[in-house]
């Protein structure tokens, strides 16, 4: 009786390198994690388009969002490891959400099998045009002056608008009191108002309005100035050592045949190369930066051990 047993398992583990070799043979299925027309459903089809015309079969994305994006990524983690399940993974749905909320139904770091980064967009503190803050001192002057915490929204309990929030806070010795909203789009709406008191969206998402002058950016979170909005400071030129990205990348299930993530990296990392796809992305606010398989693994590796600690701080460490 062994020795059938012993044979069968043989077959199940021989099964996805034999699948891997005329990889892909049917439609490719990227789950993209949150709600249509933002920059994740942008960077889905961005990536699908590529992808469809270099392997000759279509790569399509499924729309799974919902519990900010927990939703698809617990279906890409129940996928059969075949390679016809990628999904779109977030710095929130990445590093945040699992710490904030230890019954997320996936673990990042041992139950999906990072594949490619794709692009990356810093966040802004934006405040209306119609506020009396002009610049980010005298956004602290009126933080401290305050009576009570100031507003800002943000897309979500546990985003990366949140946690800069919360590390300026952190560096401050300030408190602010979040409005979650679906979407940055409906946050914006409301700073525009001035019915908040600010906002921290993705550059790609502030984009419009920054460039309408409705609302006014005070910093943003890169290392340096960004080159389409030169007269936009960084924290780290104000005094705040905070740098920050809303990344993204494809991921699949655990045991994803490794010829299929590098087959996949590789053509990620030619599309974000090319002058084209960097100078729309530019337009954007998004950041390329090519990583290969391994290097990707290692990137979200370290973004856990960078924030744990902010979020153990400010109390948002799951039990």
């Amino acid at each position: 009786m062994k020795r059938p047993l012993l044979l069968v398992l043989a077959l199940f583990v021989f099964i996805p390198a034999a699948a891997a070799d005329d990889w892909p043979s049917r439609p490719v299925r990227i789950i993209n994690t949150f709600a249509p027309a933002g920059a994740a459903d942008q960077l889905a089809r961005l990536s699908a388009d590529h992808l469809s015309t270099v392997f000759k079969q279509q790569f399509f994305v499924e729309t799974r969002a919902g519990a900010a994006g927990v939703i698809g990524m617990q279906a890409v983690a129940t996928a059969d490891p075949d390679g016809y399940t990628f999904g779109l993974m977030s710095m929130s749905l990445g590093v945040i959400i699992p710490m904030t909320n230890p019954k997320a139904g996936y673990d990042p770091l041992t139950g999906l099998t990072p594949v490619a980064y794709i692009a990356g967009t810093p966040i802004m503190f934006v405040v209306s045009q119609k506020s009396d803050v002009r610049t980010l001192k005298d956004f602290v002057a009126k933080a401290r002056a305050s009576a009570k915490p100031l507003t800002y929204g943000a897309s979500g309990l546990s985003s990366v608008g949140q946690m800069v929030a919360q590390s300026f806070g952190l560096l401050t010795n300030l408190t602010f009191e979040i409005v979650p909203y679906k979407g940055a789009a409906q946050s914006l709406i409301d700073v525009v108002a001035n019915h908040i008191d600010f906002a921290t969206p993705t550059v790609t998402s502030a984009a419009g309005q920054i460039r309408g002058g409705t609302v006014i950016p005070l910093a943003v979170s890169t290392d340096e100035r960004m080159p389409d909005y030169p007269d936009v400071p960084t924290f780290k030129e104000l005094g705040y050592d905070l740098v920050a990205t809303n990344w993204f990348g494809l991921v699949a299930p655990a045991r994803l045949p490794n010829d299929i993530a590098v087959k996949v990296n590789r053509e990620i990392n030619l599309a974000t190369s090319k002058p084209e796809s960097q100078d729309r992305m530019r337009a954007d606010g998004m950041l390329i930066s090519g990583m290969d398989v391994p290097a990707f693994r290692k990137f979200i590796a370290d973004e856990h051990v960078r924030w744990k600690p902010v979020i153990e701080k400010v109390g948002m460490l799951g039990k």
